[in-house]
């Protein structure tokens, strides 16, 4: 991929392959009581590195009309593919959150930051689960370790994402009864409060790691919020929630053409099954590692497709379709054939159409 610098954008935006889950994935090995046996530590790295394997072929051999790829993982089970993953290109991203947590706490306690210095990722994430009723205590004490990570990335000027999950409490989903009711018609307003809480209690992400949403307005409502927050500017990616593949696709095709989304971080929808079938020696490694390709290869292509970008005029020329980048499609795809090379012609028909439809609006 080309060399690109800076924060994500609608023009070049970030696609990162998440595996910063720690419980939850000891689940899949066994783990009980959090207390992984030696075997178990050393499987559950194996498999972040196997993960990390699948993501080095989509890096390898798609190549992409914009954005870049990332890598989120986190320190314990992640070392080797943290430092693996600077090297060959990604955007890395690293957790702080003690995990399992229902209130945000660090990983490391007060030596969080020697452990982000020690990696020196290029994005600081954490993830908060915040519900604007819950009990106050806990709000305020979520806001306050929250302003303390804020401050932390001012003062190195260090780059953070918040990952909001915003769970219905007891009330509310009593209220509610189906889950996706309650994502529909509650989930975005509660959004829009967290964030208006947040940012005026001084807590500024650069990126905003937002669950998607059922349809065009309640995404709109989140981002004018985001917004509305001021200085400095947010941005705001997709995550995938463990959900199926239907299911991620239309988030993706709800956010990608709104201004202010500028990719996503999907983790489980990617590699969950496969690893199951991996771990129950139902799929070879050279086989796992395909499927999860494909798997975030095919997230990549549907955000690229749904991603019209803003309208251009007849004197402009489509922020994602520059004559560089046109020359490097074409000659990538140039007679692609899956028995003569690693671009799936597929995929180089779809890139090829993009290309086309690009150029006509331009």
């Amino acid at each position: 991929m080309t060399e690109i610098t800076g924060p994500p954008s609608a023009a070049q935006p970030l696609f990162i392959m998440a595996m910063d889950q720690r419980d939850s994935f000891g689940s899949l090995f066994g783990v009980q009581n959090d207390q992984p046996t030696e075997k178990q530590l050393a499987d559950m790295r194996a498999a972040k590195m196997l993960i990390f394997r699948a993501a080095q072929r989509v890096i390898s051999d798609t190549p992409l009309v914009a954005g870049r790829l990332g890598i989120l993982v986190d320190e314990e089970l992640g070392t080797d593919v943290a430092r693996a993953a600077k090297e060959a290109g990604f955007v890395l991203a690293m957790p702080v959150e003690k995990s399992g947590s229902k209130e945000f706490k660090f990983e490391y306690g007060d030596q969080f930051a020697e452990h982000i210095e020690a990696f020196d990722p290029d994005w600081v994430k954490v993830l908060v689960r915040f519900n604007p009723e819950d009990p106050a205590e806990l709000r305020d004490a979520q806001t306050a370790t929250l302003k303390r990570l804020n401050d932390y990335a001012e003062d190195s000027r260090r780059r953070w994402m918040l990952e909001l999950l915003v769970p219905p409490t007891s009330a509310q989903s009593d209220k509610y009864e189906d889950s996706s009711l309650y994502d529909e018609l509650a989930r975005p307003g509660l959004t829009v409060q967290v964030i208006e809480a947040l940012t005026k209690a001084g807590v500024h992400p650069g990126i905003w790691k937002l669950e998607g949403y059922e349809n065009t307005e309640g995404a709109q409502r989140v981002l004018a919020a985001v917004r509305e927050a001021g200085q400095p500017e947010s941005s705001c990616i997709v995550l995938g929630r463990n959900a199926p593949e239907r299911q991620v696709d239309h988030w993706l095709r709800v956010a990608a053409p709104l201004e202010g989304y500028v990719g996503f971080a999907v983790g489980r929808s990617n590699w969950r099954q496969p690893l199951v079938d991996y771990l129950a020696g139902q799929a070879d490694q050279e086989r796992t590692e395909s499927v999860i390709a494909r798997h975030y290869r095919h997230f990549v292509h549907t955000y690229l497709q749904a991603d019209t970008g803003p309208e251009v005029n007849e004197f402009e020329t489509h922020p994602r379709l520059t004559p560089d980048r046109e020359a490097v499609i074409r000659t990538a795809t140039a007679g692609a054939d899956p028995r003569e090379t690693q671009l799936p012609a597929w995929m180089a028909q779809s890139l090829l159409a993009e290309v086309d439809a690009l150029r006509q609006s331009s």
